[in-house]
Formats: structure tokens, C-alpha cells, sequence
């Protein structure tokens, strides 16, 4: 994993971005102008809006043109993993008043950064403060009717979180993951490792319509599911092993159907994989058989081996199907901001829309000052060897409640604050050997937004034409850039 990790200070991210959301309400912005908003590698600037930009009389030397008639994939959103610990440290650690401010921040179009996307976990992950499924039982036991799904142990801190986002953004994303099954599904007997057994299909399926249709009675509507997280990864944590082929079957055969059945089929996307960028040939495997890819949406793609443009290929083999990228996330193995911008805007962000993902999702939404709370006592008592150096996209003191804002914040504002649902990225010309690298969209409104990211060591001056108006820019070393065509 190549990421990176930085905490910036709560006073200078409060004075930097209220003066950008109170200019952003500028009912006297000239549709003739664009408005800028910036964030620099030595964090003088962070999500800072700038003096909007007039009209050009020439293009600079580097010039990139912009066409919104030539129209690509539709943006679904962009967020993190609400995972059970986002969620603990949220209830358990902040005041009802941080907690609503907070998520105000996060999930409000007004004064906040707008998140529309959310990845949950289905029962325990790694970042959970125990081990557990939706269907616990003694070992030896089966549970076929379901008669013991709760999701009770999400009611303490889960729910009662995403129905406060909810209630910020009622048409927010909502994706489910599970890291395994119930224990008593597999062919290891515990929630860590193993796989599905053949003779559990049927129920696992029925499991997936049961979580659907419990969070859906709690108004919390899941909009998206992937199969399985990282199916090729076994660990001391929850996980499963799941083969194209048998994840081919499992939707072909049970989930697809039932969902079809059950009438969720229209509410919920199916998608493949969620798993790494070195494997596209698993998802491609399973499209190439039409009657499993007639019940799936697509595939999804976490970064930590392999590179962006592998998810091209998908697409070069299945144009039909969307793309999407659903976890990455940055930690303490590298703690310079400006290395953290870099390759948090160039490659997730700017590179995975590129690269035709419809959604863009970091890891945890929230962690605390120790980049937890995970659980060390998972069902076979050896310890977790989840990640312990992850970092979220806030991170919220145990103590007080406090919220430090940190990278990944500053990167996803960059993309979710003004690239709203319904979206389409559109033409912007490629400029990598310039050292600009930049992606497009237009909005159902008409306005229009470029994401601009200098990736030399000199300051650049670009110009964007379109139609006829040209606008330029000096891009400072390393810097960011969001441009707004109001």
C-alpha cells in the first residue's frame, strides 16, 4: 500500500473553509467568472476558495480544452465506510451536539463537504469493536429458517448514526459489504477465513434479503451491495475466500434470482469483486457469462495492489457495466500531506473517474486518536491482524470529542462538495506530460466542474477553454484545484 497520513488542526481548517462556504453563498458570483477553491501541499490553503476567476483574452501554454457534449459515465458519489468503529467513536465519544456538527459537516450540500456515498459492513470487519454476524449460534449448529438474524448489535451505535445521516441527506448511497458470513455458513466453522459452503447458498442468500429489508425498517435504505470484500484475502479477522466462480454461481443461482423475486432487484445494485486493482480478469470471468452479468451492475475495486487503469480494462471488456471504487485508505506508514494530496487526488480520485468508476470510497469515515477502536479478540482468541496504523477521514478524541480533520477530508471536498449525484464526466484533454492532470463534469444543472492537480515541483499556469471563454489558473507546486462554472 502506497498511502499517506496527516491530522491538520481544527482552528485552521475552520477559518479557511467557513470563508469559503460563506463566498461559496455568493448570490453576487457572475455567471461570466469561475470560482475556485484550493488546497496547497504546505496546508496554507485547505479546501480555501480563491478570487474567482475573469474571463482570458489568450490561452496559456498550457491550455485544456473542455467539451461537455462529450459524455461519459454518470457520477453516483463519492465518501468513505461507515464502518462500526466511524460509528462508535461518533456515539460513544462525542457529545449529541459535536455528533450532529459533525455530520452536518460531512453529509450537508450547505455549509458541508456534501459526502453522498457510504460503505457499511454486513455484521463484523476489522474495524469493529467485536467479532460478529447478523446470525450467531453455537458452534456445531445450523440456522436455516433464520430464525436467530438480528441485527441488534448494530443498534447501539450503527443505526442510530446512519439514521442521523440519513436524516441530513435522505437519497444518500448506502452499500453493503459483508467481510464473511455467519460462522456456521463455512466450511472453518468461524467467522475468519474459510468459504462459503456449497449446501449454505440458499440461506446466505435469504441472509442478504434479511439485512436489506431490517435496516430498510429502521429507514435506512440500502441502495448497493458488493458479494463479498476482498474474496481472495483470508485473515485473523472476518474474511472469506470466494472464487469467480463460485461468486458467478452464487449470483446466478440464489442471490440474483432472490433479490429479483423478493422485488429489490430495482432498489439494490449487485456488484462484483471489491477486491484489488492486479485482478480485472475475476470480474471480467463472471460478466462474460450473460446470464450472472443480467443481475449485476458492475464491479468494484479497492487500490492496495495493482494500478487504476486496470479498472479500464473492465470497461473495455464490458462497456455496459459501471465501475466502482470502494476502499482505499491512507495511515501512519507516511505522514506528509503533501505526498497524501498527491496520491489521494491523482490517483483515487481524479484517476478512478478516469478510469470510468461512478463512485470513489476511502476507508473509515472516523477513527479515534489511536487509530481505532478494533477488537483483539476475535472468535478464535489469536488477536487481530487488521490493519492497526489505518486512519480515517476524521479522526475524533476519546476524550473530548474533539475532530481533527485530515487529508482525506480535504481530498474528498475536493470532488463531493461540487460533483453532485447524477453527474456526467465529461471531456477535459489529458495534459500528464504538462505535469496538469485534471478530470470534468457536468452537473444536472449545467454547472460545471474541473478537479486540477499540479504534479511538478514548479508552479504551472494552465487556461481551460470551452466554448469560446477561456480562464486561467496558476496552479502552485503539488496544489489542488477545484474550478466552478457556476
Amino acid at each position: 500500500m502506497k498511502l499517506w497520513v496527516y491530522s491538520c488542526c481544527i482552528g485552521a481548517f475552520l477559518a479557511a473553509c467557513n470563508n469559503g462556504q460563506q463566498q461559496s453563498g455568493d448570490k453576487n458570483q457572475h455567471s461570466d467568472s469561475v470560482a475556485v477553491y484550493l488546497t496547497t501541499p504546505d496546508q496554507q490553503q485547505l479546501f480555501a476558495q480563491q478570487s474567482a476567476l475573469a474571463k482570458a483574452k489568450d490561452t496559456a501554454a498550457i491550455n485544456i480544452v473542455m467539451d461537455s457534449t462529450r459524455q461519459f459515465q454518470e457520477m453516483e458519489g463519492f465518501g468513505a465506510s461507515m464502518t462500526g468503529s466511524s460509528a462508535y467513536v461518533m456515539q460513544q465519544y462525542m457529545s449529541p451536539e459535536q455528533r450532529q456538527a459533525l455530520l452536518e459537516d460531512l453529509f450537508g450540500t450547505e455549509k458541508g463537504i456534501g459526502i453522498n456515498y457510504i460503505r457499511m459492513s454486513i455484521g463484523a470487519s476489522d474495524f469493529s469493536t467485536d467479532p460478529y454476524s447478523y446470525d450467531d449460534i453455537p458452534a456445531g449448529q445450523r440456522d436455516d429458517s433464520l430464525k436467530q438474524f438480528t441485527i441488534s448489535h448494530d443498534q447501539k451505535d450503527v443505526v442510530p448514526v446512519l439514521k442521523q445521516v440519513v436524516a441530513i441527506n435522505p437519497d444518500i448511497h448506502i452499500m453493503g459489504s459483508p467481510w464473511s458470513p455467519p460462522a456456521w455458513m463455512k466450511t472453518s466453522g468461524r467467522l475468519e477465513g474459510g468459504s462459503l459452503r456449497p449446501d449454505a447458498y440458499d440461506v446466505y442468500a435469504r441472509y442478504f434479503v434479511k439485512y436489506i429489508r431490517a435496516f430498510g425498517q429502521e429507514g435506512i435504505k440500502i441502495t448497493a451491495l458488493t458479494v463479498q470484500n476482498e474474496p481472495q484475502y483470508e485473515a485473523l479477522y472476518p474474511t472469506m475466500k470466494m472464487t469467480a466462480p463460485e461468486q458467478g454461481a452464487f449470483i446466478k443461482n440464489h442471490l440474483g434470482p432472490l433479490l429479483e423475486k423478493e422485488g429489490l432487484n430495482k432498489q439494490v445494485q449487485v456488484m462484483l469483486f471489491d477486491h484489488n486493482w492486479n485482478s480485472p480478469e475475476y470480474p471480467i470471468s463472471i460478466l462474460d457469462d450473460s446470464l450472472i452479468a443480467k443481475y449485476t451492475a458492475g464491479a468494484a475495486f479497492h487500490c492496495y495492489e495493482g494500478a487504476v487503469g486496470a479498472m479500464s480494462k473492465v470497461h473495455e471488456a464490458h462497456p455496459e457495466k459501471g465501475l466502482y471504487f470502494t476502499e482505499c485508505s491512507g495511515g501512519t506508514w507516511s505522514p506528509a500531506f503533501a505526498d497524501n494530496l498527491q496520491y489521494m487526488v491523482r490517483q483515487l480520485l481524479i484517476g478512478t473517474a478516469n478510469n470510468w468508476s461512478k463512485n470513489a470510497l476511502l476507508w473509515n469515515m472516523a477513527l479515534d486518536e489511536k487509530n481505532g477502536p478494533t477488537t483483539n479478540k476475535p472468535s478464535n482468541e489469536e488477536g487481530n491482524r487488521g490493519c492497526m496504523t489505518c486512519r480515517g477521514v476524521v479522526t475524533v478524541n476519546s476524550k473530548d470529542g474533539a475532530v481533527t480533520r485530515n487529508i482525506e477530508y480535504y481530498a474528498l471536498a475536493h470532488f463531493s462538495k461540487f460533483v453532485r449525484p447524477g453527474a456526467k464526466r465529461i471531456y477535459s484533454s489529458a495534459l500528464p506530460d504538462k505535469g496538469i492532470e485534471n478530470v470534468a463534469f457536468l452537473n444536472t444543472d449545467g454547472s460545471r466542474v474541473m478537479v486540477v492537480i499540479n504534479t511538478t515541483q514548479q508552479e504551472r499556469t494552465f487556461s481551460v477553454s470551452e466554448q469560446g471563454s477561456t480562464y486561467s489558473y496558476a496552479l502552485k507546486p503539488g496544489a489542488v484545484a477545484t474550478l466552478v462554472w457556476r
